[in-house]
């Protein structure tokens, strides 16, 4: 049976998820001037640089100006020419793209509340938190030095930077800046975390560790886990003490059930998660208070520090983690630091699947351009993989909207037809399959 039509090609119904005349206020606001080329445009046609994994402006007008008749069906679009994108992206204020992706964020959230909450679940996260946990960390992405004076950071290097606060429970971007790498991330952690509220949770890295950003959090209400860095210098006041159980209801806000997951998500008892947990071992968990001068007066306040034994990739490695909170236990801790590897597959998904890093513009106007219409097409894409239901890989989503992106295929239709899909029978190899006519399969 072949698959149901659609009035829109399938770039149409992905571009349709944005709101309508959104990409036009804003275009006013920002006082961009139009003419031929609209706003909508723009948008539309850096979506498809990115869904189609074009590597020049020319890859991106050439193949627009050949579907200029399916074009013309996506809120009236117009191909672009080489020059004029060219333009666009080096003229046109780059925090228009970055507005058009919270106001669609926005949207969606209003719209779609249940997609918050059930769009994605992160199977590292911690058990028993109804507390929002973010994830605080930053990417590099390769640009070139001879090019792009704005971006050089060393001699021969040119870089900018994705500095990202992810939400893990809905594993979409809360806060992000897109600039030079030059900037050193103890400062932009600031502006990272200055919209959370009290009673959060903010994980983090050893590279933005910052004692008096550390103190202003913790006199937000905000809880933080981070490492300690190897020179670190403290004196120990007491042993913290030790709890190998989970912590209370009170403390963490548990409601009996797993976090992220569906009531029928939840394991029963006695069968194993999916997500094995991984091993831990405490050494040590004691209070500390900051030695030289300079750091106490950041933060003249105790703290605590947890070394402890943690498995990574089937080795056990000691690491110390350091937290304002004293009544968690140190597993929770542990658990609670290795929930920011969710942010390492969040740029995992972003740089190497959609690959915003084959830059068609050498300001940084255009890479920042380039960077929010990547967000917004992984955004777009998670949201219609949640409202059709789609099971399997971020990747294989993206690389089936890719081959039909000219199509007017129905998406729902197509991405059901993908779920009835069975697996091919795999035969067994063993000795017996050689010598017998009954072969086993099973």
């Amino acid at each position: 049976m072949n698959p149901l039509k659609n009035t829109l090609p399938l770039l149409g119904q992905l571009v349709k998820c944005v709101p309508p005349k959104l990409a036009d206020a804003l275009a006013r606001k920002y006082k961009i001037q139009t003419r031929s080329f609209s706003p909508t445009s723009h948008v539309v046609s850096m979506m498809y640089a990115q869904l189609s994994h074009a590597l020049s402006l020319n890859d991106v007008c050439d193949a627009l100006r050949n579907h200029q008749s399916n074009l013309s069906q996506i809120r009236d679009c117009v191909p672009p020419s080489r020059n004029g994108l060219s333009h666009a992206n080096r003229t046109r204020n780059a925090d228009m793209s970055e507005e058009l992706f919270w106001a669609t964020l926005q949207t969606l959230k209003d719209d779609y509340p249940e997609f918050m909450t059930e769009g994605r679940y992160y199977p590292g996260l911690p058990h028993r938190f109804t507390r929002t946990i973010h994830a605080v960390d930053s990417s590099t992405i390769q640009l070139v030095a001879n090019c792009m004076e704005w971006a050089k950071h060393r001699r021969q290097k040119a870089a900018a930077k994705l500095h990202l606060d992810l939400n893990m429970q809905t594993f979409l971007p809360a806060f992000a800046i897109v600039q030079s790498a030059k900037g050193a991330d103890p400062k932009v952690a600031w502006a990272l975390c200055a919209h959370l509220k009290e009673g959060e949770i903010s994980v983090f890295d050893k590279a933005y560790v910052d004692f008096a950003h550390l103190y202003h959090l913790d006199g937000r209400g905000i809880f933080w886990v981070t490492r300690a860095k190897d020179n670190m210098q403290y004196e120990v006041m007491g042993q913290q003490a030790t709890r190998e159980a989970a912590v209370n209801g009170e403390a963490c806000g548990s409601t009996g059930k797993i976090m992220g997951q569906q009531p029928s998500e939840v394991p029963e008892k006695g069968k194993k998660r999916k997500y094995a947990r991984k091993k831990i071992k405490i050494i040590r968990d004691i209070r500390i208070k900051l030695r030289i001068a300079a750091s106490f007066e950041s933060y003249p306040q105790e703290f605590r520090l947890i070394e402890a034994e943690v498995e990574v990739k089937n080795k056990m490695v000691t690491m110390t983690f350091i937290t304002n909170n004293l009544a968690w236990s140190a597993v929770t801790i542990c658990e609670l630091y290795r929930t920011r590897w969710g942010v390492e597959v969040f740029f995992k998904e972003i740089k190497q699947t959609l690959q915003p890093a084959d830059f068609m513009g050498y300001s940084e106007n255009a890479v920042r351009w380039q960077v929010w219409t990547a967000l917004l097409v992984y955004l777009l894409l998670r949201f219609l993989a949640w409202k059709n239901t789609w099971k399997h890989s971020f990747s294989r989503l993206f690389t089936l909207v890719r081959g039909i992106i000219w199509n007017y295929f129905d998406l729902p239709d197509i991405l059901a037809r993908c779920d009835t899909v069975k697996s091919r029978m795999r035969a067994r190899a063993s000795p017996e399959c050689c010598y017998q006519m009954d072969f086993d399969f099973t």
